[in-house]
């Protein structure tokens, strides 16, 4: 299985790896009801089919993402990268704020660590920015957790290049998690150039543009608490707009053997040297299709027909 170095100096990682939203079950931005067993398989699934690193957060499921990661990966952990985040909290009516003060920040990864049943985590992210607190602040905890070894490298999500470089002048970022897909490459502009220039990995979330790109998406299959319902994307006319350009991709994906997720997927992590793909997945069936893009090479002449569309 492809894999390409993470950061400057990290591991080497596949350039796929699994996330683990939708697992985390129901809440504000849930995908509605998720079985656990199934979830349990398809991370499972996914570290069988060589897949070596897992992306989750506390506020998916309010930790129960976090929690099934650590029972799915019993007795491996010392194999599998695992990142995580913080700076999403909740309070006791589960209303969610963003919180990057550094007493906050420590809070959660001691009871991160818990629920992941780990002594370390691989990855640490801040998950949004925090507008009330300084860089230098919440940046510098992280700092300090890698000093005293209960996180390996540092990561943002959801960042821009101000910030970024706020972040740069203090401790390097080895990642950056961003949305990025077929259909939403806002990144390629500003983003992407500068993790390209400063060895920044970017983990890209929703490759699959919330399952806009499976070719097979079913508005009407959504679960009435599922987060896409309120989403532009998922509306009108941006709705049918998104749907022809993905049957048209669908076209290309039959033309090379693949499935329309397996393009998505590839045109990611051929899109530039440091791009990995963040899937996730609900079942074992999932995984194992996902898993399988990752050794997908994608020729020049199929980039420029879809960048066509």
């Amino acid at each position: 299985m492809r894999k390409r170095k993470f950061g400057k100096s990290g591991p080497e990682l596949t350039l796929v790896g699994l996330g683990t939203w939708a697992i985390g079950g129901p809440w504000q931005w849930g995908w509605g009801p998720q079985d656990d067993n199934d979830s349990i398989a398809a991370i499972q699934a996914a570290l069988d089919a060589g897949i070596n690193w897992i992306d989750t957060a506390p506020v998916y499921g309010f930790g129960h993402a976090e929690e099934i990661v650590a029972k799915a990966v019993k007795g491996l952990r010392q194999k599998i990268f695992i990142a995580t985040k913080c700076g999403l909290v909740w309070d006791e009516n589960k209303k969610i704020s963003n919180n990057l003060r550094a007493e906050s920040i420590r809070r959660e990864v001691e009871v991160s660590l818990r629920r992941l049943d780990t002594d370390y985590i691989d990855l640490y992210q801040h998950h949004w920015m925090d507008d009330n607190t300084s860089v230098s602040e919440s940046w510098g905890e992280l700092i300090k957790l890698q000093e005293e070894g209960k996180i390996r490298y540092l990561g943002v999500s959801n960042y821009d290049v101000p910030n970024l470089e706020k972040c740069k002048k203090i401790a390097w970022p080895d990642s950056l998690q961003p949305p990025y897909s077929l259909l939403d490459r806002g990144i390629e502009k500003q983003i992407l150039p500068w993790c390209i220039r400063n060895d920044v990995s970017v983990l890209a979330y929703s490759p699959l543009q919330n399952g806009l790109l499976t070719g097979r998406f079913d508005l009407a299959k959504l679960a009435t608490d599922d987060w896409r319902r309120k989403s532009p994307k998922f509306k009108e006319p941006q709705y049918s707009q998104n749907i022809a350009k993905v049957n048209k991709l669908s076209e290309i994906a039959h033309k090379l053997g693949l499935t329309t997720v397996q393009l998505a997927i590839a045109w990611i992590t051929n899109r530039a040297p440091n791009t990995f793909a963040l899937v996730g997945a609900r079942n074992k069936a999932q995984a194992e299709a996902n898993a399988a893009a990752t050794d997908i090479i994608l020729e020049k002449e199929i980039i420029a027909e879809i960048d066509t569309i």
